[in-house]
């Protein structure tokens, strides 16, 4: 049988595939301390699961309009008015399967076969896959470790050329921590807005900051040049729910609800309902999980440096550190990070993401969603793997 050239062009995300050998050697009984998942390892809220409870006992089951309730549609809106200022109508949004539809889907129905997508690196590993099963050609834009892989706008625009449709943002990053200011963000978007070019910015981690007050593009009025893409995944701990949301201009959600309208159609029903509880309930579930996200990368960072010639940049967002390991590599066998992750998963249990998944060669990505102590016990295999390197 043959099969799509586009489906040719991307491969299965390199965080699936840590996660399902790490299933494996769990289900093989092996004591695992697995940093390879982002993903929060605190519960939904008990109301969060109750709205859910409540929405099966009503049988709230049946099909709903593909892009979301009004009902959710509103209580998104609402939240983003108070949390950063925003001024968005309800024909302004579109609930997705997930935040990782609404990207898909902005840049499927932006992107024509051969234009082009500035990319910074390091970039999530979902977007290189996107734009390539889209037809278009990334633009990779090298980022400085030093320099605590923060993006510029200026950067950005001298790799703008007439076949830039995209600038992809994702501020918290995913995989490094790094936070993009406010003032630099609203020169990107100027920049974005100078060249009639779309900015795709990837908020998902955006109420996860450390030593700044969470701050959202949506603030701005900009329509035409900004759609973003939101999630509740990591805000509410609702990771398996599946709820995500764009927020742009009517007409470019109406062209990605035509790819949704043929794909998974709506969100599941019981999901939305719980998501209406957790957007306008209180918010001090999301507030306690920050509180400690903190305290765990205080204590990641720190015992990361600790192992010699390991160096691990301060995440000033999310919840993932992203140390360079390049001191150790082609020593005793470790050609590359995909070898040493490898390696350290087979040999100490403990997963992590290679480097190579989100454009660099130096480094791996270590979730900290996990408990303190089990970051401790990883910590402790670590150093006992590269001491014997």
């Amino acid at each position: 049988m043959q099969f799509s050239e586009r489906i040719s062009r991307i491969t299965v995300s390199s965080t699936a595939a840590v996660v399902a050998k790490a299933e494996k050697l769990r289900a093989a009984g092996a004591n695992l301390v697995d940093f390879g998942a982002g993903e929060p390892d605190f519960p939904t809220p008990e109301h969060i699961k109750q709205a859910a409870v409540r929405a099966l006992s009503e049988n709230f089951t049946k099909y709903t309009p593909t892009g979301g309730t009004r009902e959710l549609k509103e209580a998104i809106v609402d939240r983003h008015a108070k949390d950063f200022g925003s001024r968005y109508s309800v024909e302004e949004c579109l609930v997705t399967v997930g935040g990782k539809q609404a990207i898909f889907e902005a840049i499927v129905a932006t992107l024509n076969h051969g234009e082009e997508v500035i990319l910074p690196v390091p970039y999530w590993v979902s977007y290189l896959d996107i734009i390539h099963y889209a037809g278009g050609r990334a633009v990779l834009l090298e980022t400085r470790e030093a320099d605590n892989f923060a993006v510029r706008a200026d950067d950005v625009e001298a790799a703008i050329t007439p076949r830039t449709r995209i600038i992809i943002l994702n501020s918290p990053s995913n995989p490094t921590g790094s936070v993009m200011r406010r003032e630099e963000m609203e020169k990107l978007l100027a920049v974005a807005r100078r060249h009639k070019v779309l900015l795709l910015s990837d908020e998902c981690y955006c109420h996860f900051l450390y030593d700044d007050l969470p701050f959202s593009l949506g603030s701005s009025d900009d329509r035409e040049h900004l759609v973003i893409a939101g999630s509740l995944s990591k805000t509410y701990a609702m990771t398996g729910w599946r709820v995500g949301f764009a927020l742009g201009s009517h007409k470019l959600l109406g062209n990605m609800l035509k790819l949704q309208s043929h794909s998974t159609s709506n969100p599941t029903s019981i999901a939305q309902k719980a998501a209406v509880e957790a957007l306008r309930a209180s918010q001090e579930s999301v507030r306690a999980m920050l509180k400690e996200y903190h305290h765990r990368r205080d204590r990641i960072v720190a015992g990361l440096r600790a192992i010699p010639g390991v160096q691990c940049t301060l995440p000033q967002g999310a919840f993932y550190a992203y140390p360079n390991v390049s001191a150790y590599l082609n020593r005793d066998g470790l050609a590359d990070t995909t070898v040493l992750a490898e390696r350290l998963l087979e040999e100490a249990h403990v997963a992590v993401v290679p480097g190579p998944a989100f454009g660099t060669q130096q480094h791996v990505r270590i979730s900290y969603a996990t408990s303190q102590e089990m970051i401790d016990e990883g910590l402790k295999r670590m150093a006992a793997f590269f001491a014997k390197c």
